[in-house]
C-alpha cells in the first residue's frame, strides 16, 4: 500500500535534521520537507494553509483555537523554546531597570508574537510592568510595513500604534524614537552598533536561570500543527508524527552529547550541556503535555489576560486527543 504523501514545513534545527536527512522515518508517511523561516511558515500556514503539517506559532494557534477557526490541530512537539529575557532591548541612556519601562515606547514586530507574549508575562509577573503601562509601536525589524498576521481586539488601556510606513523599529530605536524593543530577533542595521542599545538585563542568562528555579517554566514558542481534515481522515497520523519528532529530537541530543568531535560550530558545548542538565534536568527539552502542563497553563492564562485569545483555553483542548498519553514498555 502506498504511503501517505505529506508536505511538512519546519525549521532547520538539529532536533529536526534527522527527519530531513532520512535517519528517522514517519510511519506510513512519504514526506516532502521544506526548511523555512518562522515568519514564512507562520504566514503561509495561517493565511493560506499551505502545508499538511507545519511548525506553528503557539500564540497564533491559540488565537484561532479560542475562535474555533484553527485549520490545524496541534501536537505537543515543542520545536522552539527560549527564555525571552534576551529578547528585551532598551536604550540604556534612559532605561536602567524594568521599572523604567513604565510610560515608555517599546517597538514590536507584531503584538501577538509568542516571544512577546512571554516577555510581557515575565515583565508583569516579576517586575510589575503591565501591558497597559507602556506604549507599543508595531513595525518591521528589517523591513518597513510588517503586518499583524491575525486580527486582534486588545483590552481597554493598551496603547498600540503603527510605526511610520517608511521606517523600521530597529531604526526608530537607533534614533531614540523608541525606548525599548522586544522581538524574537535582535535589532538590525545601525542599532546593532549603537553603544546606548543593549539588553535590559545585563546578565540575562543568570536572570533566566533564576526564573526557571522559581517557576519551573521553560517557555514554549512553537508547536507542530497537523491539518485537521487529515487528522480526522487518518486517526493514526497524529501519533505517528509525534513519535517521529520525538525520535528525531532524541537522535539530535545523542549527537550533541558525543563530543569526540563537536557537532556544532561553537566552543564550550560540553560545559553548556552540563549546565543545562544541572539547571533544567536531564530531559531539559521535553515534548508531551504532562511534563509541560504548568508552562502551557501559564501561557494560555497570560494570552487570555493580554486580550489575545477571546476566551481562556484549557490545555486539554489544545492538542490532538491521541497525543495526551503514550504507550510504555
Amino acid at each position: 500500500m502506498a504511503k501517505l504523501a505529506l508536505s511538512i514545513a519546519m525549521g532547520d534545527y538539529d532536533r529536526n535534521r534527522p527527519l530531513f536527512d532520512g535517519d528517522v522515518q514517519i510511519d506510513g508517511v512519504d514526506p516532502t520537507f521544506m526548511l523555512l523561516s518562522p515568519e514564512e511558515m507562520f504566514f503561509r500556514a495561517f493565511r493560506y494553509q499551505d502545508f499538511d503539517v507545519s511548525e506553528i506559532s503557539f500564540s497564533s494557534y491559540l488565537v484561532k483555537v479560542a475562535q474555533g477557526t484553527s485549520p490545524y490541530i496541534a501536537l505537543p512537539a515543542f520545536l522552539s523554546r527560549a527564555f525571552r529575557h534576551t529578547s528585551i532591548y532598551v536604550r540604556k541612556d534612559r532605561v536602567r531597570s524594568p521599572a523604567d519601562l513604565k510610560g515608555k515606547r517599546i517597538g514590536i514586530p507584531e503584538y501577538q508574537l509568542t516571544a512577546i507574549v512571554w516577555a510581557r508575562a515575565l515583565l508583569q509577573d516579576d517586575y510589575g510592568v503591565a501591558p497597559s503601562d507602556v506604549h507599543w509601536v508595531r513595525g518591521g525589524i528589517d523591513q518597513p510595513g510588517r503586518l499583524e498576521k491575525i486580527k486582534l481586539t486588545l483590552p481597554p488601556g493598551v496603547e498600540l500604534s503603527d510605526a511610520p510606513a517608511d521606517t523600521t523599529i530597529s531604526d526608530m530605536l537607533d534614533r531614540g524614537e523608541l525606548d525599548g524593543f522586544i522581538a524574537p530577533r535582535a535589532p538590525s542595521g545601525a542599532a546593532q552598533h549603537n553603544p546606548d542599545i543593549a539588553w535590559l538585563f545585563d546578565d540575562p542568562t543568570a536572570v533566566a536561570k533564576d526564573y526557571y528555579r522559581r517557576t519551573g517554566i521553560f517557555p514554549i514558542m512553537h508547536l507542530l500543527g497537523l491539518r485537521r481534515s487529515l487528522a480526522d481522515q487518518h486517526p493514526w497520523l497524529a501519533g505517528a508524527l509525534l513519535k517521529a519528532f520525538e525520535q528525531s529530537k532524541a537522535r539530535a541530543l545523542e549527537k550533541l552529547s558525543d563530543t569526540s568531535a563537536t557537532k556544532i560550530t561553537l566552543p564550550f558545548v560540553e560545559e553548556q550541556l552540563k549546565a543545562a542538565r544541572e539547571s533544567l534536568g536531564e530531559d531539559f527539552w521535553s515534548y508531551g503535555v504532562a511534563p509541560n502542563r504548568k508552562t502551557l497553563e501559564t501561557f494560555t492564562r497570560h494570552h487570555f489576560q493580554q486580550g489575545l485569545s477571546s476566551r481562556l483555553v484549557s490545555v486539554d483542548e489544545l492538542f490532538h486527543p491521541s497525543t495526551y498519553e503514550s504507550f510504555k514498555i
